[in-house]
């Protein structure tokens, strides 16, 4: 006899059973008012794993009377998908009865199985919600966003995890002590499942009341980061690691490196940031961090993970500490923005290339001077000043 895992079985079963998401779920909340007025539209639920995404659909669609039908986008076909539809289309024909379609992991569907929606959607033949812990603004297409309302659901909370811990140490007849909470909540890393998982797995190999914390730490092995290199978590870490060296903060542009290494992030993808910034970023302030950012990317090339994670730190904490100077990169945004407006500004006469008799007659290359203080830039921006003298550097770290 196979029985459902304990996640599973401890789903709430309805809305006060619910933790976490209270703006979404309570009093005021949006899903509240859409149930209250009997008028859903398609949903995209964006949030991280184990926040409670599947569990409110099933919710919704309890509180509805609608039929539920849960696909996932990692195994299903499109063929699944309009087998889906056509008898939906037939339930509302038949008995006026409304079909909600869940899709979990709703990124993993490619642009042309996410058309496929667009019609159904768009008659209300079924309701998508789809489910995902990416970016909808990257991972679902523009036409299929534009008829759903995105709700954003956050990672639980230290008290909402406590109660998720109190409430499965309930089910499976257990105590903890306070140590091997902290390790779940903080091991958990806001995700419910994980942490439900973890306590399931400490009950089969511990059969001691009391759970302390090698019991937990032998249950759950390793931490699992959130991070996934095309997806949010991925752009969010980059980011920050980023700012933290912009902002001549080392300590902070470790802790960041050291997540995307652990999280097995390509090293050419730092390097290449970090040569990028060497010139953005730190710029005239020390030239010769562009120098040393092309070395790291070079060691990593050569010497790659794990001891290359050495030399991108080496690196990090050189960016980090140098003073910075924008006004190169500035400078260029500047004049791009000018091409852009302007377009092909005519060159001045007298240093346009003259390789041809006509040429010469029409005056190209006339008056030249090889060391001039004559502004070279097209009559209609005369003046215009790109890069400016007045140096903007912040000091290094001290």
């Amino acid at each position: 006899m196979q029985f459902a895992p304990l996640a599973e079985q401890l789903r709430p079963k309805s809305f006060p059973e619910f933790i976490g998401q209270s703006h979404l779920v309570g009093e005021n909340g949006i899903i509240t008012k859409l149930i209250a007025s009997q008028n859903l539209p398609s949903l995209i639920f964006w949030g991280p794993p184990g926040s409670g995404k599947t569990t409110l659909a099933h919710l919704i669609a309890q509180k509805l009377d609608a039929e539920f039908i849960a696909l996932s986008a990692v195994t299903a076909k499109l063929e699944e998908v309009r087998r889906v539809v056509a008898e939906a289309a037939e339930r509302q024909k038949l008995y006026s009865r409304k079909t909600i379609l869940f899709i979990d992991e709703i990124h993993r569907f490619n642009k042309a199985q996410q058309d496929a929606f667009l019609p159904h959607v768009e008659k209300g033949t079924i309701i998508l919600i789809g489910a995902t812990t990416e970016n909808p603004s990257f991972e679902v297409i523009g036409p299929l966003l534009s008829r759903c309302r995105v709700l954003v659901l956050n990672e639980l909370s230290t008290s909402e995890l406590d109660e998720i811990i109190n409430r499965t140490l309930v089910a499976i007849k257990r105590t903890a002590t306070d140590e091997a909470r902290e390790f779940l909540r903080d091991a958990a890393n806001g995700d419910a499942r994980k942490l439900i998982t973890t306590l399931e797995v400490a009950q089969s190999v511990s059969k001691k009341k009391l759970l302390k914390l090698p019991d937990i730490e032998q249950a759950f092995q390793k931490k699992h980061l959130l991070y996934d290199t095309g997806g949010e978590e991925h752009y969010n870490t980059i980011s920050a690691f980023i700012k933290s060296m912009r902002a001549s903060q080392p300590d902070a542009a470790l802790y960041y490196l050291a997540r995307m290494v652990a999280a097995g992030e390509d090293p050419l993808f730092i390097a290449r940031r970090m040569v990028v910034f060497a010139s953005e970023d730190v710029g005239m302030a020390q030239p010769t961090a562009l120098v040393v950012a092309n070395e790291v990317f070079r060691a990593c090339e050569t010497i790659g993970y794990p001891e290359c994670a050495i030399n991108l730190a080496h690196g990090v904490v050189y960016l980090a500490t140098a003073k910075k100077d924008r006004r190169a990169y500035d400078g260029l945004r500047a004049a791009q923005q000018d091409v852009s407006e302007y377009g092909n500004l005519p060159v001045p006469l007298h240093i346009r290339n003259a390789p041809t008799k006509l040429m010469k007659e029409l005056g190209y290359n006339e008056g030249y001077e090889k060391y001039t203080d004559k502004d070279l830039l097209p009559t209609r921006l005369k003046g215009k000043k790109y890069f400016l003298h007045s140096s903007a550097t912040k000091e290094p770290f001290k």
